[in-house]
Formats: C-alpha cells, structure tokens, sequence
C-alpha cells in the first residue's frame, strides 16, 4: 500500500489524560505512513508519558514549554504551526476543549491550536475522558463550540476506562485517528450524496450445514465503502458472509443469501445516489432446502433431485428503477474475455459503469487491476492496492456524476 500521509507534516498536540500512551502508537503509525510529526505536549500530558519517548518515535525534538529558548525567536508556537498541514490534538482532554472554546492561551498547546493560521492548519480533537465528564453539559457545549468554530471533532469510543467504569469517552485507538486523519485529506468529491455498496459473497443453503458460495472476501468492496465514505458520502454498505471490519462512518447490513442482498438493496436503492454492485452474487440457489444434512449414499453419484433455480439479479432490478434510479455501477470478475463480458453487462443490466477484474487474479488479495467499461470507452487501472484503486474508482464516479460545462 502506498504511504498515505506522504509529505504531510502534522503538529500533533498531547493534553493530559491517560490515554496519552495511545499517543506512541499513533506517532508511530502517522511516520509509517510516510508523515513527519512535531509533537508539542502540556505539562500535564508529560506525567502520563515523557517526551523522551515522544521524541524518539517522532525523530524531532518535543515542545512543552512557551518559555523554550530553543526557538531562534522563542516563538514556537508561531512557528510549529506555519510549517503544519494539520494539528491533531490527541488525546484533548475535558480541560483543553474548554480552554479551545473560550479561546485560553495560558500553556504552549493550546496558544499553539489558537495561533495557526485556520485556513491553512485545520484542527482535529480527539477526545478522551470519564464518561461522567463526557456526558456534562458543560463538555458537549464545548464541543459544540469548538466544531463551530472549525475544528474537525473525531468521535468518542466506547468501553472499559481507566477508573475501573465502563461507558463513552475512550479516545479512539491509534489506528482509528491515523484512519480518521486520512480520510480528512481525501477530496470531498461525493459530499451530500448517498451510496449504496453490496460486498462480498453469498452464501446459498443447500441444507443446514454445507451451501452454494464464491471466493470473494469482500476486501474490493470494503474498500470502495471506505473510499466512499472519506470522499464525503452518506455510505451503506450491503454485506455477504465475510470476516472483515466495518470502515469508519459507514452503515452496515449483513445478509447471507442473494435474495436476502435484494430485499436489502431494492427498497434503498430509490432513496441513493450511486449504486455499487461489487458484491459476487451467486446466480443460482437450490430449489429446495433440506431439511436435515444430505448424507451421501453408497454407489450414488450425486443427490437424488438436486435443482437448482435463479437468483434475483441485483444489478438488473436497480438498474430498471424509474425516475428514482441512481448512478449504477457493477463488477464483473471474469476469467477469460474481461472487456468482451464487461461490455455485454453493461447493455444488458442498463449499467452506467461496469468495473471488470479477472477474478482468480484477485480473490482474496490485497491488490487488484481494474478495467472500466462505459458506453464512451474502456479505461485500465493499473494494478495498485485495493484502497488506492477504490479511491480512484470513487474520483471516476463522482466525475461523471459531475457534468462538464463548456463556457
């Protein structure tokens, strides 16, 4: 996968709170994926974890003092903030969101988050706190405050906390943030719209313990859902039996059997933007279900009065939707004459976009070429990670969502 944060330098502030022991983790992953991080603590921070630690993941020197010489005009907090493409406060407990809201400046963190210059140095808030001091009016007035005044609050978890309660107000693990601060430089090239993704297999009983399935593992379709969601959609994503976490800020159903995906999709379908068939819906299912486990019988080649019979077509359904139809994007995994196949689905299913993949060449992996098919061409990804190409998949979409105007 390619570095994601490449050439991206992040000012990343710690307020005290335990949680600060999340923050070596996160340092560690934002310069795996190819940042630079300045870490700038308050003195309260520097009681839950030392800026030894923090400097020698971050390979810079940690700022906690607003009085440091170091600074060739000791104004590092003017400083810090004019070389950074963002400042990510994490963790920022109850106290440093209060002082945010009110505009405070009386420590090196939060008159560094009062100083950057907004239109060029976002600001994301972490928060980590009790579920007590979450919940306060106090702390959700202030949150308020902070987002409307531009900063980009990331989302609280849930469980287990340090003073022995259970509850909201963990600070999300370190690589949610890291997620969460990727997706926040992605394009915006689907704000306000609303998609609706199917991923993975289906899985068709035969009887209560063997059925009819694919090799699909969902991983395309999972990272479409994603891409989808950081582009800035409304996304619901429409899952077969896989073994795969939800991406952050998207809305999942899980089915089983093709005709479960249906009756999940056809009554959305009306109220979206874009539909994506990544799913590998089976064509067929057995007519009948058995009762009880099919015992294979001495001398019998096969199952006495096996049948099967068709699956709704998904892709076709959505496609043949009225004045309410979306955008309808499908997948075609071929194994031979990819953009002969992948043509004839996009007549047939009245598609506007069928993405083709040659389908032993990327069940189950990691990355994947892909071959677009519209009615004005054929276009090829090169092979690239799933993500990358989704992200990609997702610009191609929302340009032809986007009509062209000639002046």
């Amino acid at each position: 996968m390619s570095l994601q944060l490449e050439g991206k330098h992040i000012l990343l502030g710690l307020s005290g709170g335990i949680a600060c022991y999340k923050a070596a983790e996160l340092v560690r992953l934002l310069v795996k994926d190819g940042a630079t991080v300045q870490v700038v603590m308050s003195e309260a921070a520097t009681q839950f974890i030392t800026p030894v630690t923090m400097q020698a993941l971050s390979n810079r020197p940690v700022r906690t003092s607003q009085w440091d010489a170091a600074e060739f005009n000791n104004m590092a907090h003017i400083n810090m903030s004019r070389e950074a493409d963002a400042m990510l406060i994490a963790p920022a407990s109850a106290d440093l969101i209060a002082k945010l809201a009110q505009g405070r400046a009386d420590d090196l963190l939060s008159l560094t988050a009062l100083a950057r210059p907004i239109e060029r140095c976002p600001l994301l808030v972490a928060p980590a706190m009790n579920r007590e001091m979450w919940a306060h009016p106090a702390t959700q007035r202030n949150l308020r405050q902070i987002a409307a005044d531009g900063a980009h609050v990331l989302n609280v978890g849930t469980g287990d906390q340090a003073c022995g309660e259970t509850g909201d107000g963990r600070m999300l693990e370190a690589a949610e943030i890291r997620d969460e601060l990727i997706a926040f430089f992605q394009p915006k090239r689907l704000a306000g719209r609303r998609v609706l993704i199917t991923a993975g297999p289906t899985f068709e009983p035969i009887d209560p313990v063997r059925g009819l399935t694919n090799r699909s593992s969902g991983k395309m379709g999972f990272a479409v859902a994603r891409a989808a969601a950081e582009a800035g959609a409304e996304v619901t994503l429409v899952a077969g039996p896989v073994h795969l976490p939800t991406p952050r800020g998207v809305r999942r159903i899980d089915v089983q059997t093709a005709q479960q995906m249906f009756d999940a999709v056809l009554p959305r379908a009306g109220q979206q933007d874009v539909f994506i068939a990544t799913a590998a819906v089976a064509d067929w299912r057995p007519a009948k279900l058995a009762d009880h486990k099919i015992k294979k019988q001495p001398g019998q080649a096969a199952p006495a009065g096996f049948e099967l019979t068709e699956n709704p077509d998904i892709l076709a359904a959505v496609g043949k939707l009225a004045a309410s139809r979306p955008f309808c994007v499908g997948f075609a995994a071929e194994s031979q004459d990819l953009a002969k196949f992948a043509r004839d689905k996009l007549e047939r299913k009245r598609a506007d976009l069928i993405v083709g993949n040659i389908g032993a060449a990327t069940f189950g992996q990691d990355d994947n070429t892909l071959l677009l098919v519209d009615k004005a061409g054929e276009r090829e990804l090169p092979r690239n990670d799933k993500l990358s190409l989704a992200r990609e998949l997702v610009s191609e979409i929302a340009a032809r969502m986007t009509p062209t105007t000639t002046p």
